[in-house]
């Protein structure tokens, strides 16, 4: 007798047993879909996503705005998407290699980074590890099977600075100091003069590199020389500018961050990048199992959320509503897709 099941018994478990192979054929189309759906590749990196451990190794101080931006981003995916987040800062390239592959055999699913300065040892590195993700900043494009990219795609927010510049300007001379002239940066500095020749066709725009990613000092100096030629309007492409404007009492653009608490008095607006999106996206790719390398950069474009100019605070009553119209009027266009801002990544000529 224990060895005969009633029937309803069976009838039971039969039914059990279909409802689970119905939700298991469900469940392989949702991912199936999902991976049709995001257009990942047949290769893609097999993740821990029980507690996912995620490390960044960058290059600069961790103050310096561009990695602070992706440092700021991995700290609100700690608290939201309860990742574990570490990193190493002003980690020099002899040593970049030897920090990643720490950080891959210590049970890290994710490292993040910038590899600007040690490309090749940054993917070299990856390549070793096919089972870790690896999404650097990058100006060149992905690496299979797990080496994804972004950049700071933040020209449009760049071109709406620069509107603004041309209508503050006094003397018609504007100004830019940057790292250096490499795409990324170029294309930035040429938006903003772009964006001041639409506002102001009588301006002319003068730029300076300081041959370094952070170089404070450096980059004041720059500033302080184009201010005694002219320039009322500069864009801190780089940190230390701001500091110079003030000392001179001209007006400044911020940039990667909001950074009017910096002089209030002197910053009218900063074009900002939020990484937020773009570490968002990968960490949850990651924690999907579906991460596959590619690039993120359109997470940094104004419609993404991944850009966008920073308040005006300080300066809200001194803008005229008709310079605030002008941006807001061309804001909406970039954002509804009518206005397209050009990605110049020629090297800039003072003029």
């Amino acid at each position: 007798m224990g060895l005969i099941r009633p029937t309803t018994m069976l009838q039971g478990e039969i039914e059990m047993i279909s409802s689970f192979r119905k939700y298991r054929a469900h469940a392989l189309t949702v991912l199936l879909t999902t991976v049709a759906v995001f257009g990942f590749g047949a290769t893609q990196v097999a993740a821990d996503t029980s507690g996912l451990k995620v490390a960044a190794v960058f290059e600069t101080p961790i103050e310096e705005p561009w990695v602070n931006q992706i440092h700021v981003a991995l700290l609100q995916a700690k608290k939201e998407l309860g990742i574990e987040y570490t990193w190493a800062e002003s980690v020099k390239s002899a040593d970049f290699a030897r920090v990643m592959r720490e950080y891959a055999e210590s049970g890290h699913g994710l490292v993040m980074g910038d590899a600007f300065g040690a490309e090749r040892i940054a993917r070299r590195v990856a390549k070793d590890y096919p089972k870790v993700a690896f999404t650097f900043g990058s100006g060149i494009g992905p690496a299979e099977p797990n080496f994804a990219v972004f950049d700071n795609w933040i020209h449009e927010p760049a071109f709406l600075a620069g509107m603004i510049a041309g209508r503050l300007t006094k003397t018609n001379k504007i100004g830019a100091v940057a790292a250096m002239t490499i795409p990324e940066v170029n294309r930035l500095c040429n938006a903003f003069c772009a964006g001041a020749k639409e506002a102001n066709k009588k301006v002319s725009c003068k730029f300076s590199f300081i041959g370094s990613f952070f170089d404070p000092p450096k980059a004041k100096e720059a500033a302080l020389a184009q201010i005694e030629q002219g320039v009322d309007v500069i864009y801190a492409e780089r940190f230390g500018v701001i500091e110079a404007a003030k000392e001179k009492d001209i007006v400044a653009i911020g940039n990667m961050s909001d950074q009017s608490s910096l002089s209030p008095e002197h910053v009218v607006t900063s074009v900002v990048w939020d990484m937020w999106p773009t570490v968002k996206q990968v960490v949850n790719l990651v924690k999907a199992d579906v991460f596959s390398s590619q690039d993120f950069g359109q997470f940094s474009y104004m419609g993404k959320g991944g850009s966008f100019l920073a308040p005006y605070h300080a300066w809200d009553n001194k803008l005229s509503a008709d310079i605030k119209k002008m941006v807001e009027t061309r804001k909406e266009a970039i954002l509804d897709g009518t206005f397209r801002v050009d990605i110049d990544e020629s090297a800039p000529k003072s003029e």
